[in-house]
């Protein structure tokens, strides 16, 4: 029973890689809209930025997740 909490722990903290691929594709899009209108840099910087924080709180909720799994399954 204790490898299966283990494993399905190992799943739940997997969001953090979508979470790492979404923040990469958010930021290199930023990046290339910024190139090509730099007086719209503010705007698109606040976007990123929310789009970032809700990326990242996806994977923390996959580490609590996690974090509960084994602390109260074991």
């Amino acid at each position: 029973m204790s490898t299966l909490i283990a494993i399905g722990a190992g799943i739940a903290v997997l969001t953090g890689v979508g979470a790492g691929i979404g923040i990469g594709i958010a930021t290199s899009k930023a990046v290339e809209a910024i190139a090509r209108q730099p007086e719209a840099e503010s705007k698109i910087i606040k976007s990123l930025m929310l789009g970032c924080a809700l990326a990242e709180a996806t994977a923390i909720y996959g580490f609590v997740i996690a974090l509960l799994v084994i602390i109260l399954l074991k």
